[in-house]
């Protein structure tokens, strides 16, 4: 591509660089010049302007853009035209975007002049949410740079969609009182960002036994359990439940604050999660990455608890009642 300043009786066919006023109107940067423009242009004491044009083996900003935002754009996405080199993908509906990180790396490798950013990965998108851009930084790229980019992630970024339908939160009591409804309005927030329906309410004693009579008389795809009593320990009393309504407990802990105190299981083929109290909250927490994933399907290893403690210091207040400091 050839860039700089040309004189005005020779720049017929290239792109404008730069906004400029002409005598008569506007012309806007990006703008292929014509004959009129051009007069325009000159009448308004314009000799030389900054001008792009085309060589051969170059492809249009919009025509590069257009060209790696459908090869990277998987499942549960759309795009929109391509305008200044830009194309953006935005969900088709409410989901998790998993971004293979190592591939756009290598596409972002390619030229400078070719980008591609994301929201991070396992990122909960709405519908119609902003997902990722593609944008060209200048008139044009080579096109066989453009094709690379394509080839260097394909499908690269995706948005799951919610595979779970129906949840069930079991609530513990030590009082005899019912809980506060807080926690549950909050996680039936979370649920209906998904779609995901709640059964009615379940309260119980916190006693292993009368939580895990409960798992079993639960239907739904997903088991959620809000314990009155903070659960400390691997063995303490929501785990136990798990084990006795025949299930297993695969993860007690995790490196987020706050949602330290979250564990992960399965009863029946389905997933179980014990919730930490933080989760009564409606603010973001360790629980919301682990439900998310579970809605959708993601499987949620040791592993993946493990390296969620890199970016997982959620929240500090000066004012909480145990300081961490303390």
């Amino acid at each position: 591509m050839k860039f700089g300043l040309t004189p005005i009786a020779e720049a017929e066919g290239a792109i404008l660089a730069h906004s400029l006023r002409g005598a008569s109107q506007s012309h806007k940067k990006g703008k292929v010049l014509d004959a009129a423009a051009l007069g325009d242009l000159a009448r308004a004491g314009h000799a030389e302007i900054t001008t792009a044009r085309l060589e051969a083996g170059d492809l249009h900003e919009d025509a590069a853009a257009t060209t790696i935002a459908q090869a990277v754009a998987g499942e549960g996405l759309r795009l929109t035209t391509a305008t200044t080199g830009r194309v953006n993908l935005y969900a088709t509906g409410a989901g998790l975007v998993l971004v293979d990180v190592a591939a756009l790396g290598a596409l972002n490798a390619i030229d400078p002049m070719i980008t591609i950013a994301t929201v991070p990965n396992y990122h909960r998108a709405d519908a119609d949410g902003l997902v990722a851009t593609i944008k060209i930084i200048s008139y044009a790229v080579r096109q066989g740079d453009a094709e690379r980019a394509a080839k260097a992630a394909p499908a690269a970024i995706r948005v799951v969609p919610p595979k779970i339908g129906t949840a069930t939160l079991i609530e513990t009591t030590t009082d005899g009182e019912d809980p506060s409804p807080k926690g549950r309005h909050a996680m039936i927030g979370r649920l209906d960002r998904f779609g995901v329906q709640m059964t009615e309410r379940v309260i119980v004693p916190h006693h292993s036994a009368d939580i895990a009579e409960a798992i079993r008389a639960s239907r739904s795809d997903l088991v959620m359990i809000l314990t009155a009593s903070a659960t400390s320990d691997p063995r303490d009393v929501a785990p136990e439940a798990v084990r006795m309504a025949g299930g297993t407990v695969t993860r007690f802990g995790m490196p987020v604050d706050p949602g330290n105190l979250l564990f992960l299981g399965a009863q029946g083929g389905r997933p179980v999660i014990g919730l930490p109290g933080c989760a009564r909250s409606i603010a973001l927490n360790g629980a919301d990455w682990v439900l998310e994933r579970v809605l959708c399907g993601i499987e949620v290893s040791h592993a993946d608890i493990a390296a969620m403690g890199v970016g997982g210091l959620l929240k500090e207040i000066p004012t909480r009642p145990a300081p961490r400091e303390g």
